[in-house]
């Protein structure tokens, strides 16, 4: 029996710091999640995820309205920050009066100001379209290059602005990579990236020859329309007993 008259000796509190836990690096930790993250499709399965969005859609089409390469290149500026739809209404009253470099200089910049006012940030959009414009007359004649490297150093064009119009207005199979094929690229996985630059090299390397030319169109209406930010809609995309994203809706 304990003795209730003998004081309980305690032992004193440690007068030292405790060592916090060490931090995990970041660079372990990213690499961590990328071990974690599925493994990209191999060759025959790419192929066979291309084949069936071609078979789905055979000549797909990107959604903004164009009469030439100049207005493509106008167009696309344009829809940073917004949708085609909005594009599309802005420029239904100016692409018959400015389908020219030329004939936008003419219009004036408070003139495409007023076209353009319902897009986000139409005042920059405005300047770099009059400035991208007197480029092209002063030193392309007017007309658009076929460059992604060229086009690049224009006034608001970067490089998915200058792979998009190469790709539609000249055929050139370049992939041009905004959110929606991050996303599906990612997600399949086609190739695990961190960055659309990174995103597009790897996918003009990896896509057969024969797929490339669309493979720009066959992902972003992909990733657009099915395989949405918050909620894909597994459960009818032609692809999904070939994707290994971990969280699909399918019930």
């Amino acid at each position: 029996m304990t003795d209730l008259k003998q004081p309980i000796r305690r032992k004193p509190p440690s007068t030292s710091p405790s060592k916090p836990k060490a931090a995990v690096p970041a660079k372990a930790a990213g690499k961590a999640l990328r071990l974690r993250a599925p493994k990209p499709v191999g060759r025959a399965t790419m192929i066979e995820i291309f084949r069936r969005l071609k078979e789905a859609n055979p000549e797909p089409k990107g959604e903004l309205d164009y009469t030439n390469p100049y207005t493509l290149l106008v167009a696309v500026a344009l829809s940073a920050q917004a949708t085609d739809v909005g594009v599309n209404k802005a420029t239904k009253g100016l692409f018959p009066i400015a389908d020219t470099p030329q004939k936008m200089l003419e219009l004036g910049e408070e003139g495409l100001r007023q076209h353009i006012r319902t897009l986000n940030f139409f005042n920059t959009k405005a300047k770099n379209v009059m400035a991208m414009s007197r480029r092209l007359v002063e030193e392309f004649g007017g007309e658009v290059p076929n460059s992604v490297e060229i086009l690049e150093t224009l006034p608001g064009v970067g490089r998915k602005t200058a792979s998009v119009v190469v790709n539609i207005a000249f055929g050139d199979p370049r992939v041009a990579v905004d959110t929606h094929i991050f996303r599906v690229t990612n997600r399949l996985p086609l190739a695990i990236t961190r960055t659309p630059l990174e995103t597009q090299e790897a996918l003009e390397k990896l896509i057969p020859d024969e797929y490339r030319l669309h493979a720009h169109h066959w992902l972003i209406l992909h990733g657009r329309y099915i395989c949405k930010a918050r909620k894909p809609e597994c459960w009818r995309c032609p692809v999904n007993d070939l994707c290994r994203y971990p969280d699909k809706t399918i019930p």
